[in-house]
């Protein structure tokens, strides 16, 4: 197997990963406020602490810029990794300034589904690249 496609197929992995970690992000922001307001009773068994959204941007940030950054590599479009700053931005915004604020929610959901544009942007590109889909 070539060196290229070896990259190509971790970058993938990257990819798949940072997509899928922000589909349980939305999850998170939308479906346990939707489920702990619909079941009031569980907000007192179900806690969820504000490090988990920190750990989760400790996550995010790594495994996102890498597949960004390998992808930037391959293709050399700013684009993917404009919009995937501006969503990790977004999610540091939620994570560590608007706690628990009214703001935190929407900021995040719009900061998730920023990062995943971003990698299906880089995606696209890398494998428009190379004639792959």
């Amino acid at each position: 197997m070539s060196h290229d496609l070896a990259d190509a197929r971790a970058t993938d992995w990257l990819e798949r990963v940072a997509v899928g970690a922000s589909a349980v992000c939305l999850v998170h922001c939308i479906g346990l406020p939707l489920l702990l307001a619909a079941l009031p009773a569980l907000a007192t068994i179900v806690t969820v602490p504000e490090s988990f959204h920190v750990w989760v941007l400790a996550f995010a940030v790594p495994a996102s810029g890498v597949a960004l950054l390998l992808g930037y590599r391959s293709h050399r479009a700013r684009l993917p990794l404009l919009v995937g700053s501006v969503g990790l931005g977004l999610l540091a915004l939620g994570a560590l300034v608007l706690l628990g604020g009214a703001f935190e929610t929407p900021v995040t959901i719009a900061g998730s589904v920023t990062l995943a544009m971003s990698h299906v942007m880089n995606w696209r590109r890398r494998h428009d690249r190379h004639g792959q889909r």
